[in-house]
């Protein structure tokens, strides 16, 4: 073989190479912020295999009540820091609770907190929520919560600031965050099935609480009850993955994922 032949197959397996490389790059991080110590979250695996790597961090929220939240959110910030410093190029700040509580200054404020402190795009569950509503065509809602009588008061007057009407808000009364994941899959779905049954005119139904495991009983849950759904943790990765630049379209777990 001559040598121009040998160089020029030596060049060109170089540059096959590196096109591999460069189809094979690491996808875009995406930041979060969970409000416990908690992995990677499965829904995200399930709905973003490749797509996306999630990096994550989290606060020491004890409890979901207000005297809870108010001792984490001095935390947020320094876990923006943290996730940025890790290169994560967008960041979601989960808990809907933990965003909602306040009402939606305060939810803007910590998004902006963690925008002022990174230079990166965020968002918030709370935030995700509500455009997903939005997407979906949602006025009338019932809603199904985790929570206790005291925060999904705070939820309601959250929902109405932003526009919509809650015909129902009805939560298990968990307040323990460890209680959150005693609940089942089966009983998530039949309480929220009643909840929109006791509010037949709602249009939309809403199952808060970024602890709760939904998105397997997001699709079961609109053909029992004839409208959309949506949830705190798949619609807030949807939100987050939608920062940075894709779609978030995921096929069969429900309306708002179905059109991206």
């Amino acid at each position: 073989m001559s040598h121009n032949r040998r160089d020029f197959l030596k060049t060109a397996a170089v540059s096959f190479a590196g096109a591999g490389a460069l189809t094979a790059a690491e996808p875009p991080k995406l930041g979060l912020i969970f409000p416990v110590d908690r992995p990677v979250p499965p829904e995200g695996l399930i709905m973003y295999p490749t797509e996306v790597k999630f990096v994550i961090t989290h606060l020491d929220l004890k409890t979901m009540t207000p005297e809870g939240y108010d001792k984490v959110i001095p935390e947020i910030k320094p876990a923006a820091e943290k996730l940025a410093h890790e290169g994560v190029k967008a960041i979601v700040l989960m808990g809907t609770s933990l965003t909602f509580y306040k009402g939606s200054a305060f939810n803007q404020q910590l998004t902006d907190t963690i925008k002022s402190a990174t230079g990166l795009p965020a968002t918030t569950m709370s935030t995700a929520v509500i455009e997903g509503l939005k997407t979906v065509g949602a006025k009338r809602l019932a809603v199904a919560t985790a929570y206790d009588d005291v925060v999904n008061g705070r939820l309601a007057a959250f929902l109405k600031e932003n526009g919509f009407e809650v015909l129902k808000i009805k939560g298990l009364g968990i307040e323990a965050v460890a209680g959150v994941n005693q609940v089942t899959q089966p009983e998530l779905l039949k309480f929220s099935v009643d909840v929109r049954e006791s509010a037949p005119q709602a249009n939309a139904i809403l199952v808060s609480c970024g602890g709760l495991r939904t998105l397997e009983i997001l699709a079961p849950l609109e053909k029992q009850t004839h409208v959309p759904a949506v949830s705190s943790t798949p619609h807030a990765l949807w939100a987050g993955v939608r920062l940075l630049g894709l779609s978030g379209r995921v096929k069969g777990y429900g309306t708002l994922l179905e059109k991206g």
